[in-house]
């Protein structure tokens, strides 16, 4: 099964990352690195997103488009980037995310088959 583990930073997470020595900071991402060198064989493409500020947001619910700078919400926890994975089942994708190294939230979900 495919899903896609999307990772959250709170602002919390943020400020002790920034707060880091740069030692610290390596260390945090040779864990993470280590992170995905164990499950490689079950990770497929993904990317570590730009920050919020940097976003886009294009509104179609109304009778004409907005597109507005930013973020689609203002919140204290942002989507900082993705993975997709295959797994057997949501169990195994459960495993995989205990000991993620990173930012303290990860949700899964699962990709929603396209009808053409």
């Amino acid at each position: 099964m495919k899903y896609v583990l999307m990772f959250v930073e709170t602002e919390e997470f943020a400020e002790r990352f920034r707060t880091m020595s740069p030692a610290e900071r390596g260390q945090a991402f040779a864990r993470v690195d280590r992170w995905l060198a164990e499950y490689a064989d079950k990770i497929g493409n993904g990317a570590k997103l730009a920050s919020p500020e940097t976003a886009t947001t294009v509104r179609l619910d109304g009778a004409e488009p907005i597109i507005t700078d930013g973020p689609f919400v203002e919140g204290k926890e942002i989507v900082s980037g993705f993975l997709e994975i295959e797994v057997a089942d949501l169990d195994e994708a459960l495993r995989m995310v205990r000991d993620w190294p990173g930012c303290p939230i990860v949700e899964i979900r699962p990709p929603e088959a396209m009808e053409r």
